[in-house]
């Protein structure tokens, strides 16, 4: 076990305000596998100060000297690749190609996309007699998740650097470490000291600290629904903006004539990937009823084959959220064709990889966000009723058509209440937003729209 000491703070590590720490447990084993200081509401202030006097110049740097240090962010992300996915690996249990694939690559890739945007974007236009200026918001705090827990920072502190903001970063408490990696490779890539500022610490400690701030310009969070409430009240009182990243229900929509066997197997690698910590992930399947039960033995038998093959889930408390709503879906009648609630290893936050059938859409499973590797299959009438079921929650992040037509396909995307679909298993895309309808949230990440999320517009009249 590894004890660290210090918060990145104004370009160097300082010792916290607190003695208080974070245990940092390997959920694969339980074993502690490190600690990181518990920051308090002193820490959260030295940051926003430091990020508060930093930004007058770093605003005033040349966008592509700012471009430059992306460029070498991502450079540094490069060469601590294995160290970056070793890390995650440990913390939340990844299994290491997921890591190496996922948790290390994509934030690569992100953290060079707005080091070319950072230089090509137009942050000075003319319009009629006017100039329009694209300015950076001033001092963002952010409030990151664990699931992805260095791409979801990278996804928030690159757009901000990039706009000209400056950022105070509050880590999820299970998974600090790789946090720590970029704070040392943001001190690499020469970024200039109290641009980026790291704080760890607890939620309502820490991260109420950094969203209250009156130091705080914009405060971008992803995480719950539950908490996103609340954040954005706080905001709303002080008047400032807010970017929400939130939860889904996401649904796989399978039209008659699309593969099937492709569309369910695909659709059942998604919610298993990074074993269902996945906020997008399409954990309603939608099969019309023609195709429902032959949908359902391919689904059941894709789902036993990850058996040992996907991690476990981030800690005992998740562990236990997920086995409890399987053991709901199993109480309101759904039946139950591969995994449940039994623990599948005595070590270990384990889940099998569950598969419902008979899922109703009024069902809890079927409505609320479960976050492990849980789907429910659903059956619909015709396309009108697949629709009235993949918009009937509360949620609109993601999700998935399939059909033998791609215009077809497309066509029942745009009815869909919800920010991204793939189209027949289309690709991610770094550069397209990412973002939700209804209650997934507020903004979007990625590409130009995640960049101007950072910025806030003047016109000069001549």
């Amino acid at each position: 076990m590894k004890a660290y000491d210090g918060m990145y703070i104004d370009g160097a590590w300082r010792p916290a305000a607190g003695p208080d720490v974070i245990e940092v447990m390997n959920p694969a084993d339980g074993q502690v596998i490190a600690t990181v200081p518990a920051g308090t509401v002193e820490d959260v202030d030295a940051a926003v100060r430091a990020a508060r006097a930093a930004l007058p110049a770093w605003a005033a740097t040349a966008p592509a000297e700012r471009a430059a240090r992306l460029a070498a962010l991502r450079d540094a992300l490069v060469a601590r690749q294995d160290e970056i996915a070793e890390t995650v690996t440990a913390e939340l249990g990844a299994p290491l190609k997921l890591s190496q694939a996922v948790h290390a690559a994509v934030p690569i890739a992100v953290a060079g996309s707005y080091a070319e945007l950072a230089a090509t974007y137009p942050f000075e236009e003319r319009t009629g007699n006017s100039t329009v200026l694209h300015e950076p918001v001033g001092v963002v705090g952010a409030i990151t998740p664990w699931n992805y827990p260095l791409h979801q920072i990278v996804a928030k502190a690159a757009p901000a650097l990039a706009a000209g903001c400056t950022i105070v970063v509050k880590p999820a408490e299970d998974t600090p470490l790789v946090a720590r990696l970029l704070a040392e490779a943001v001190h690499e890539a020469g970024v200039p000291a109290g641009v980026f500022n790291l704080v760890t610490g607890l939620g309502p400690v820490a991260g109420q600290a950094l969203a209250e701030h009156p130091g705080v310009d914009l405060v971008s969070f992803t995480g719950s629904t539950a908490v996103g409430r609340r954040i954005g009240a706080v905001a709303a009182g002080a008047v400032k903006k807010v970017a929400l990243e939130l939860g889904g229900k996401s649904a796989n929509v399978i039209l008659p004539g699309a593969d099937l066997a492709r569309a369910v197997n695909v659709g059942v690698a998604n919610v298993m990937s990074n074993s269902g910590q996945t906020c997008s992930a399409w954990t309603r399947m939608l099969v019309h009823r023609d195709q429902y039960e032959e949908a359902v033995e391919l689904a059941a038998a894709a789902a036993a084959k990850y058996g040992d093959r996907i991690g476990p889930l981030v800690n005992a408390t998740q562990q236990e959220r997920v086995r409890g709503y399987i053991e709901k879906g199993v109480a309101e009648g759904a039946r139950l064709v591969a995994g449940g609630p039994d623990a599948p290893r005595e070590q270990g936050c384990f889940v099998s990889p569950t598969v419902f059938a008979d899922v109703t859409p009024d069902m809890t499973i079927a409505q609320e966000e479960i976050f492990g590797p849980v789907l429910s299959v659903l059956r619909y009438e015709d396309e009108e009723d697949a629709l009235r079921i993949a918009n009937g929650t509360v949620y609109g992040l993601a999700g998935a058509v399939w059909a033998a037509d791609e215009a077809q396909a497309a066509a029942f995307a745009r009815r869909m209440e919800t920010g991204q679909v793939d189209i027949n298993g289309g690709r991610f895309n770094p550069l397209a937003p990412f973002g939700g309808y209804k209650q997934s949230g507020v903004g979007r990440e990625l590409g130009v729209h995640g960049l101007t999320e950072y910025l806030q517009t003047k016109s000069l009249q001549f």
